[in-house]
C-alpha cells in the first residue's frame, strides 16, 4: 500500500451527510476531505439491503480509487445496509489498509448515557427503522436500554426538495413525532438518525415536550472520529492535512451545489463523477 497521505473521504447517498460533514470538518478543519454524494440514486432508504450495499460499495470503491484510505459512510441508510459486509467481506480482501466507519455506532455508543429513563427514541428513514440496527447496536452497548422506532417517510424529501420550511410540512413532522411519542411516555432521548434532520432540528422541537432531549448525529460522529484518529496513529498518519475540501456527484454539479448551500449554509463547487 503506497504510505502517501491522502484525503479523508466522507460518503453519502444525498446531501444530508453534508451535515455530518460540516461538524466534522469544523471539529477537524486540518484535514483534507473529498465529499461524494450518490444524488443520481438516490434516495437509498427505500431500497432493498442488496441494491444499497452495491450502490454504496461503488462509491466506497470510487473513493478508495481516489486515494482516500479513510471513508466515513456520513448515511444511516449506507451504514445499516452496507457498513457490515463492506468491514467484514470486502476490506479483507484487499492487500491494503483501508477503514471504512459508519454513522450508527458512534451514536449508539453513547446515546444510552444521555437518557435518565432509559427509554430512547428514534426518528430514521424507513429503510434504517427496518434494519433495526439502532436497536441491536444501542442494546449491545446498554442492554437494559428499551428503543423505540419511528419510520418518517418523507421527511427527507421535503428537506431535498426545500419544502421542509412551509407549513405543510408540519403536519407530517408533528404525526410522526407524535407517533414515536405515543409508544412510550417515558422517552426523554430522541435521536435523528438520518443526516436530513438536523434542518428540521427546530420543527421537530416544536412539536416535543421540553424535557425530552433532540440528538443530532453530526457532533457525536465528528468527536467519536477524532478519538478514532488519536487512537489509530497508523491512520491518522495517512490522512493529509492542508484543509482542503473537494465535492464530487453523480448527479450534475450545478443541481448539487445549489442544494448543498442549503445543508452547509455557504455555496460549493462539485464535480461530477460516475461510480
Amino acid at each position: 500500500m503506497s504510505s502517501q497521505a491522502a484525503p479523508i473521504g466522507v460518503f453519502d447517498s444525498g446531501y444530508g451527510g453534508l451535515t455530518v460533514f460540516k461538524e466534522i470538518a469544523a471539529l477537524l478543519p486540518q484535514y483534507d476531505y473529498i465529499y461524494l454524494g450518490d444524488n443520481a440514486r438516490a434516495p437509498y432508504g427505500s431500497r432493498s439491503f442488496d441494491t444499497v450495499y452495491k450502490y454504496t460499495r461503488e462509491c466506497v470503491d470510487k473513493l478508495f480509487a481516489m486515494g482516500c484510505k479513510l471513508v466515513i459512510l456520513a448515511c444511516n441508510t449506507a451504514s445499516a445496509k452496507a457498513l457490515r459486509s463492506i468491514q467484514q467481506n470486502d476490506l479483507p480482501k484487499r492487500n491494503d489498509y483501508r477503514r471504512v466507519l459508519g454513522v450508527i455506532r458512534p451514536t449508539t455508543e453513547i446515546i444510552g448515557t444521555l437518557s435518565a429513563t432509559r427509554q430512547v427514541g428514534v426518528l430514521a428513514t424507513p429503510g434504517t427503522v427496518a434494519s433495526q440496527s439502532y436497536v441491536i447496536e444501542s442494546l449491545r452497548f446498554f442492554p437494559e436500554l428499551k428503543v423505540f422506532q419511528q419510520a418518517c417517510p418523507i421527511w427527507a424529501t421535503l428537506v431535498e426538495n426545500n419544502e421542509h420550511e412551509n407549513a405543510g410540512a408540519d403536519y407530517f413532522i408533528k404525526k410522526n413525532v407524535d407517533m414515536l411519542l405515543s409508544q412510550s411516555p417515558d422517552i426523554d432521548t430522541i435521536v435523528l438518525a438520518c443526516t436530513h434532520y438536523p434542518l428540521i432540528y427546530d420543527r421537530i422541537k416544536s412539536f416535543v415536550p421540553e424535557h425530552v432531549s433532540l440528538v443530532s448525529q453530526g457532533p457525536l460522529v465528528a468527536q467519536r472520529l477524532a478519538e478514532y484518529l488519536q487512537r489509530h496513529p497508523e491512520m491518522e498518519s495517512l490522512c493529509s492535512k492542508n484543509g482542503t475540501r473537494s465535492y464530487f456527484t453523480t448527479e450534475s454539479s450545478e443541481s448539487f451545489d445549489e442544494k448543498a448551500s442549503i445543508f452547509l449554509g455557504f455555496p460549493v463547487t462539485s464535480k461530477h463523477i460516475e461510480c
